[in-house]
């Protein structure tokens, strides 16, 4: 493995810049120290640098050249709303907050590459620094700053983003051409019977048996209504009804998210929770509505992009650490908005199992995404960077 010489130099610089991020962390459409910092930080490079697309996000603008391609790289910025159990130094020092995904690793390598191609500048063309809020809970921060002109302002041939995995050996690239990560969505399902007297149930129309039937009429959706080789899942996360251990109550909600890895399968699966929600209180003499909200589309990486990202990392870093095929995972990611628009790829960087947490800093618990035990790798912050560079200058290379 060969990272740039100059970038591991500058690797304790990128390790306390990344605890600084973490020890502040900053929930979605907040991040205002974060990103004051970062624009802050691509200022004193030289770069033009824009702020206030989707509230909080920033973009650097880095030109070389004379050509008129264009490369976007993205990072997210936002923390969690979950409580820390770390007790390194670097914890967060706010109370109910944590980076808990890495996006202060995301950011952070971000960062380290547009320092390196902003000193040497060997490439043609435009590179746009991405930094994103609110990717986390539904927030779609993607979405956002595409809303407020991010691709008419700056225009990108193809747009690459990454994020770091648990569980995947240290240093290794991760590539899925195709569908890559789930679509996200979330549903409310209201049934409205007639409330009563427990202890006269004939007087009543329960909406919990209901909901009890319900739960299983809408698991035949998964099991019964899709192509069994499809993936899919359907999930209920909460019922919600009375209040009282002697009353019936007049209304149920159920809740809950469905996952696809198409949009055919999740017009289907919609289609037919409706179907069920509306008509099965019917069967009781009751009513149901369904609330059906598509927050992030699934995340489809395009072939061309993907196998370029893959051949940059075998080019740098070797074949040994470049995993082609992983498989599809069922979480979400609003990167998947800028694949809809433009060609790119989302791909992956190995955190390990979490060692470098455990050994070093004493954690108490799994290293895993969205844990309070969780910790980003500083190990990765060179190995990434150098990635970002050689990317860049690989699409953007002198004629």
């Amino acid at each position: 493995m060969k990272t740039l010489d100059e970038i591991e130099r500058a690797h304790a610089d990128l390790t306390a810049l990344r605890r600084d991020i973490h020890a502040h962390p900053e929930l979605a459409f907040n991040e205002t120290r974060t990103s004051a910092l970062v624009a802050e930080r691509l200022r004193a490079m030289g770069m033009e640098v824009h702020t206030g697309l989707g509230k909080t996000g920033v973009v650097g603008v880095l030109k070389s050249g004379t050509s008129e391609r264009k490369i976007g790289l993205r990072a997210d910025m936002d923390a969690l709303p979950m409580p820390e159990h770390n007790r390194f130094e670097h914890k967060s020092t706010i109370e109910g907050r944590m980076h808990g995904c890495g996006h202060d690793g995301h950011t952070t390598i971000l960062l380290g590459a547009a320092e390196y191609l902003s000193k040497h500048r060997n490439f043609d063309g435009t590179v746009h620094f991405i930094f994103q809020p609110a990717e986390e809970g539904g927030n779609a921060g993607a979405r956002a700053m595409m809303q407020d002109g991010l691709f008419e302002k700056f225009p990108c041939d193809a747009i690459f983003g990454l994020h770091n995995m648990p569980g995947m050996p240290v240093n290794q690239f991760g590539f899925r051409p195709g569908p890559a990560m789930a679509s996200s969505n979330r549903w409310d399902i209201t049934i409205r019977g007639v409330g009563g007297h427990a202890a006269q149930p004939h007087n009543a129309v329960d909406p919990i048996v209901i909901a009890a039937d319900m739960v299983h009429a809408l698991q035949t959706l998964i099991s019964r209504h899709k192509d069994p080789l499809e993936s899919a899942v359907l999930s209920i996360t909460q019922i919600h009804a009375g209040d009282a251990y002697n009353v019936i109550p007049g209304e149920a909600v159920l809740r809950g998210t469905v996952r696809t890895y198409t949009v055919d399968v999740l017009d289907r699966i919609e289609e037919g929770m409706r179907r069920i929600a509306t008509t099965l209180p019917q069967v009781y003499g009751a009513t149901g509505e369904l609330d059906f909200v598509r927050a992030y589309p699934p995340l489809v990486n395009w072939e061309k992009e993907t196998a370029f990202a893959a051949e940059v990392a075998r080019e740098v870093f070797g074949d040994e650490q470049v995993d082609f095929n992983i498989p599809a995972f069922m979480g979400a990611e609003d990167f998947s908005f800028y694949l809809e628009k433009v060609p790119g790829c989302y791909l992956f960087l190995g955190n390990g199992d979490g060692d470098h947490r455990i050994a070093s800093y004493h954690g108490m618990g799994p290293c895993q995404l969205h844990n309070p035990n969780y910790d980003f790798n500083d190990a990765l912050l060179p190995v990434g960077a150098t990635y970002w560079v050689k990317l860049v200058e690989k699409y953007l290379a002198r004629n």
